[in-house]
């Protein structure tokens, strides 16, 4: 390579050197974690600070050791920030996050008319605007965002096919977006965004074959194989909404099965049965097992087919975890599946969301911290 090549895989050595360091780093310890010299680890360091990616910190003395206090560094997170919304049939959340994945500012409101996709579409880029400000950053901090939708999206992020509504079909949800706020988009599936954010910060850490499930009201699969996200034909895995022969819909309008709507009221609304069932009311514990014979159906098929390590309820299931998981763990038990371990999502309502955080870093990688460094 030429020299300024290896400048910038140098730069991007140190840059993610900084960006996995839990706390202040000096030049010691870069040196070790590197292999590269003082000197290049200086000069790297000094156009960080000038760029404003990195802040040289106030020197502190080392405990034990003479001589003068060692130069501290610390990547600042804030300085590129990236933006994931989600878009419910009801309503819109955004979050903006630093280049840790840190969130740091949100917005969340209704929306206008969920049939009109480029009504939608807008409201869902002035939300993230929302967000930003909500931040403290600016438009020219923005780097990249991710959108999570329902429905069956394309590796381009084009949405395929939507339950109940043909007008989203043919939508590219990336270039949309990217026409009302100008820098790169990336768009997938919720649960899928789902299963990626758990994975990343949830209980699926650990965990490299994981389903992320949706059931109930809205019924939906994110599927991770050996930790990739598996889309499979024109983003249709996991849509298993769609297959009639699958007993997804038997309980959709229930009371129960409430706690995955996006509508408030409804959710409320199933939230006071499971607080009567938790009270031994028999009406509403009939209801729930009902739900967990649909649940336990579903997951059934999922252990011999997948058969991933882990399954984990989210999108409103967690809500009820206390109820619900000691049932559905016993009827897959009674069904003799394969020890597939079932767990309430540890992100609640924002997983999605920090999903969509995950996807855009991984996107914007070399964008954000240069080439990868090749391997020793």
């Amino acid at each position: 390579m030429n020299q300024s090549a290896v400048r910038r895989v140098n730069t991007s050595v140190i840059l993610r050197a900084l960006a996995v360091s839990a706390g202040p780093t000096t030049l010691t310890a870069l040196a070790e974690q590197t292999d590269l010299s003082r000197r290049t680890i200086e000069l790297i360091l000094d156009s960080l600070v000038e760029a404003g990616w990195v802040s040289e910190l106030d020197r502190a003395p080392t405990v034990g050791c003479a001589g003068r206090p060692a130069r501290r560094y610390e990547l600042r997170a804030e300085h590129a920030l990236l933006a994931a919304v989600q878009i419910t049939t009801e309503d819109v959340s955004a979050v903006v996050a630093d280049v840790r994945g840190r969130i740091v500012g949100r917005a969340h409101r209704p929306l206008r008319a969920y049939q009109d996709p480029q009504l939608t579409l807008d409201d869902a880029a002035s939300l993230v605007l929302a967000a930003l400000e909500a931040a403290g950053g600016s438009p020219d901090r923005l780097r990249a965002g991710a959108v999570a939708s329902g429905g069956a999206i394309d590796d381009e992020g084009v949405v395929r096919r939507l339950v109940h509504t043909t007008r989203w079909q043919g939508v590219h949800l990336p270039e949309e977006l990217g026409r009302r706020i100008r820098v790169p988009w990336f768009a997938d599936n919720d649960t899928n965004l789902g299963a990626l954010g758990e994975r990343w910060r949830g209980v699926a850490g650990g965990h490299d074959t994981v389903v992320w499930a949706i059931l109930g009201n809205r019924t939906g699969l994110g599927i991770l194989i050996r930790g990739t996200v598996h889309r499979g034909l024109d983003g249709a895995a996991g849509e298993i909404v769609e297959a009639a022969s699958m007993p997804t819909g038997s309980v959709e309008d229930r009371p129960v099965a409430w706690l995955t709507s996006p509508e408030p009221a409804q959710r409320r609304i199933a939230l006071g049965l499971f607080d009567a069932a938790r009270a031994g009311d028999s009406t509403a514990l009939a209801e729930v097992d009902e739900l967990v014979e649909n649940i336990a159906s579903i997951l059934t098929t999922l252990s011999w087919t997948v058969a991933p390590s882990l399954i984990v309820l989210g999108g409103g299931l967690e809500d009820a975890a206390d109820v619900l998981l000691p049932r559905v763990r016993d009827a897959l038990r009674a069904a003799r599946t394969p020890a597939v371990e079932v767990r309430a999502t540890g992100l609640g309502r924002d997983a999605t969301l920090i999903g969509a955080v995950k996807l855009a870093l991984d996107r914007m990688d070399t964008e954000l911290f240069g080439p990868l460094a090749p391997a020793k």
